[in-house]
């Protein structure tokens, strides 16, 4: 599955753990934006961990799920901060 998380987060040491879990299991694409390919058990795992971490009357993090890569469509307008097309 293909997913894209993105957070917003009160508390800066809240937001510094929740940067620095996402950066091990996903791809960092610009401030408070992940995206990447994980699985059932993985996607599972980095709701577990964020969970955890996050303060759910203070903080936020959305998240979109796709089937595969193959059906998103990723467009950037201005400065692409991180590009992930040359990932591999």
């Amino acid at each position: 599955m293909y997913i894209i998380v993105v957070y917003d987060i009160a508390d800066p040491k809240r937001g510094l753990k929740v940067l620095n879990y996402l950066r091990t299991k996903l791809i960092w694409v610009q401030n408070s934006v992940f995206e990447g390919e994980v699985t059932n058990s993985g996607f599972q795992e980095i709701l577990f961990k964020l969970r955890n971490i996050i303060d759910s009357l203070k903080d936020s993090v959305i998240y979109y799920t796709f089937d595969s890569k193959n059906y998103t469509t990723r467009n950037v307008m201005g400065l692409n901060k991180n590009k992930i097309d040359n990932f591999i």
